[in-house]
């Protein structure tokens, strides 16, 4: 799949999630069979360009191309500037964030907010295909069906934004008023994939290799988009994509395997976000990792009280042992995801 000069080797990509797909994250779904990751969202407000969080979300050292920032705000020129910044910080790829259900973001009528004005929505994505194209660098756009089942607009905009130029669109299935709560629908995405010419990816809901393929058989997609499905299942990208591809369903994966993934996840964890932060923020993606395991919520208690990065690696190394004493592969009754998704995001004017 090519999108402006990059050729993706697969159909099959993570969906930004703030406070979720930082570079160890992203780096971890490539290395299980994920052909293209974005970032969080990163804030259009220079003001906050050199904080600590936005550093961190801007920071792509080691990480395979193409590089995709998706970018958030409400004013089109901040948005330039915001994609310039980022194209000057290794960027290749520039994606709008217009899906973002977070009160905090929609309460200054960024993310999904922006669907209720498609003046400024379009404003703002010529105003970032400006930008972005004298530095032959594609723009991409994320979004919902639209605000409310009263005002579902994804086609419209989607339309509009491809004759100003954006290349690819991903559209989730939900409106903003339902969050993550209720169905994903995919007619909408149907509709939109009917209409345009570039690529269209689903996105919603997408959480095992039997609703991937339900998915692309209903929507006609180019590619999927995984999001909460991966939280401590990185593997699942691997999973679809065999079954995709043979019909037959691939083994869950060895213990081993996993415990050596979530340790080099920490590893990389702590070195992007230093001991301190980098203990608390990991605890939510162990327990991701442990959903559903013998003994989890014992030792995900325990975990939690731990305050030290080697005494927290160790802890998890220990447990995983245990684990693959008894079980050659890992028990698949791990838990879908939580519906509630991720809240956190930048403040934005």
């Amino acid at each position: 799949m090519l999108l402006g000069p990059h050729l993706l080797p697969n159909r099959l990509f993570v969906a930004p999630m703030a406070g979720v797909t930082d570079r160890p994250f992203r780096q971890l779904c490539r290395a299980f069979g994920a052909g293209y990751a974005v970032s969080e969202m990163v804030t259009s407000r220079r003001d906050l360009w050199h904080t600590p969080k936005t550093a961190r979300r801007a920071d792509h050292r080691g990480e395979p191309g193409p590089i995709a920032v998706q970018i958030a705000g409400t004013d089109p020129a901040m948005m330039a500037d915001a994609a310039r910044h980022n194209i000057d910080g290794g960027a290749q790829i520039i994606d709008i964030n217009m899906g973002c259900p977070a009160k905090k973001v929609c309460n200054v009528w960024a993310g999904s907010a922006l669907m209720q004005n498609e003046a400024l929505a379009l404003a703002i994505v010529e105003a970032v295909v400006a930008a972005c194209a004298p530095r032959g660098v594609p723009v991409t756009l994320k979004m919902r069906t639209g605000w409310c089942a009263r005002e579902k607009n994804a086609l419209a905009l989607a339309v509009a934004a491809e004759q100003a130029g954006v290349q690819m669109v991903t559209v989730h299935g939900r409106t903003r008023e339902q969050g993550y709560r209720g169905e994903a629908e995919y007619d909408t995405i149907a509709a939109v994939k009917a209409r345009l010419r570039i690529p269209v990816v689903a996105n919603g809901d997408i959480d095992s290799p039997a609703k991937a393929r339900e998915v692309l058989r209903r929507t006609s997609a180019d590619a999927l988009m995984i999001g909460r499905a991966a939280q401590g299942r990185p593997w699942i990208f691997r999973e679809i994509a065999h079954e995709l591809a043979t019909g037959q369903p691939l083994a869950a994966p060895l213990t081993l395997e996993v415990r050596r993934a979530l340790l080099g996840h920490l590893e990389d964890h702590y070195g992007l976000y230093g001991e301190h932060t980098g203990v608390r923020s990991a605890r939510k993606h162990i327990g991701w990792y442990l959903r559903g395991l013998p003994g989890a919520e014992a030792f995900r208690a325990r975990m939690n009280g731990i305050d030290a990065a080697a005494a927290q690696w160790q802890a998890v190394a220990d447990f995983f042992t245990a684990l693959a004493a008894s079980h050659e592969r890992l028990p698949m009754s791990q838990a879908p995801a939580s519906r509630q998704g991720v809240e956190e995001a930048p403040v934005i004017p």
